[in-house]
């Protein structure tokens, strides 16, 4: 099994201007990832764009990023659904294909239609029985509230729940909370959300850390630094690339990766499915321009 430490980048799935998947381009987006230093790689996540693609799609991606990576990193796949049965099936898949490990959010199907507590529980539980650790995502975009006792009751009771990433509000102190209550059953606490909050979530415990793809390799030095206790040297690190992550948080989302994909040559359009729309012109070139002084691969991978 992997450590669980470290960086964990969400690969970006391309589309041609067409609007069909760009598996080639899926491939190129992996490559680069693997040269940005990256621990690990998460697909078909919500900044995969998983809520546009087809189970088709989904299947074929699942299969050709783990063919692709073939061993070079740990991939974590995400698995999200609201039916249980499907969940499982989709762990299965990544199970038999050889992922490290699932990644899921709370039973949610719009604003109105969630899992309880326990139907959250008896969803994790099942997908426990496949037998491959899973990842609990605590992201406010399935409006599921996962108090801590919960998580700590999964922790403790479901054997393969061993990852958390902790991306709601206040995420520093639940992480904080969720380590002091569960103890040695909360294996591998994580930071998420583009690295938004990442010191403070560092502060509070979090050992690993889910980003975009976009400058992995100039987040990376902040989790060694901290790791190491070199804390002024974590904070300074933090404070260069934080106009950045601002911008590609609070303005770009999960477009933001796929615009410094294009302008590095690694992928040749940063098409997106409607209704997401395109980014603006000026939000597209200050991400640009932020991203620029730091020199990081994804804007020279490919030239």
């Amino acid at each position: 099994m992997p450590g669980w430490e470290g960086i964990w980048p969400v690969a970006p799935t391309p589309f041609l201007d067409s609007g069909e998947v760009d598996y080639d381009g899926m491939r190129r987006v992996l490559d680069c990832m693997v040269d940005q230093g990256s621990t690990g790689i998460c697909i078909l996540a919500n900044f995969s764009e998983q809520f546009l693609l087809s189970d088709e799609e989904r299947e074929r991606l699942t299969r050709l990023s783990l063919e692709h990576v073939a061993g070079r990193l740990p991939v974590i796949v995400t698995i999200s659904h609201f039916a249980t049965p499907i969940a499982v099936a989709r762990a299965q898949l990544a199970h038999d294909l050889g992922a490290a490990a699932v990644m899921m959010m709370a039973p949610y199907h719009g604003a109105l239609l969630k899992g309880t507590a326990e139907q959250t529980f008896e969803q994790f539980r099942a997908v426990g029985q496949v037998g491959i650790p899973i990842m609990v995502q605590d992201a406010p975009l399935s409006g599921v509230d996962l108090p801590v006792p919960l998580l700590v009751r999964m922790a403790r009771e479901i054997e393969a729940v061993k990852l958390f990433k902790i991306e709601c509000p206040q995420a520093a102190a639940k992480l904080r909370a969720l380590i002091a209550e569960g103890g040695d059953a909360i294996e591998a606490p994580m930071d998420g959300e583009e690295a938004i909050t990442l010191l403070a979530d560092l502060d509070a415990g979090a050992t690993g850390s889910m980003t975009s793809a976009s400058i992995t390799d100039r987040i990376k030095p902040i989790l060694t630094d901290w790791a190491a206790g070199r804390r002024d040297e974590a904070t300074a690190g933090y404070a260069r690339i934080l106009p950045f992550v601002n911008h590609e948080n609070r303005q770009c989302g999960f477009r933001a990766a796929k615009a410094l994909m294009v302008e590095g040559g690694v992928i040749g359009s940063e098409f997106c499915r409607h209704p997401i729309a395109p980014l603006h012109p000026d939000t597209r070139r200050m991400a640009i321009d932020l991203a620029r002084p730091l020199d990081p691969i994804v804007l020279r991978w490919g030239k």
